[in-house]
């Protein structure tokens, strides 16, 4: 019986998980020049296909020269995205938390429900209170 380790030494197994940790980066780039490719709106479809070409016939060449062009164009494109969600997400947010009825409309709506017998005098008092409350 013979042991692995005397078939594949200690270097042999760093080296090629450094290869693979670089391939999977690698592919990380491509998938983020690629996805900001096909977002950008200010490239025509025949600069998108040219793009595409060169990142898949000369991969590495192509992610490197697109990243180095347009790389500070790429996280100003990510910012505006990300602050476009986050102000839907604000707004959503208000839109959902505001509510229609002020101090007056809950007053009354206790005064109703008070006057309609589905609660009591001392649960009416706590709803004015807490409808007048700041």
């Amino acid at each position: 019986m013979t042991l692995a380790s005397a078939e594949y030494p200690f270097l042999n197994v760093m080296a090629t998980m450094l290869v693979f940790f670089c391939w999977v980066a690698w592919f990380g780039l491509l998938f983020a020049a690629i996805g900001d490719l096909y977002r950008r709106s200010d490239a025509s479809g025949w600069a998108k296909a040219g793009w595409t070409v060169l990142m898949l016939v000369l991969p590495v060449l192509g992610v490197l020269l697109y990243l180095g062009i347009e790389g500070r164009r790429m996280r100003d494109r990510r910012r505006v995205r990300e602050a476009a969600v986050e102000r839907r997400f604000a707004d959503y947010v208000r839109s959902v938390s505001t509510s229609d009825t002020t101090s007056a409309a809950q007053i009354a709506e206790a005064r109703r429900l008070l006057d309609d017998g589905v609660i009591n005098d001392a649960e009416y008092q706590t709803l004015m209170r807490k409808a007048l409350a700041p």
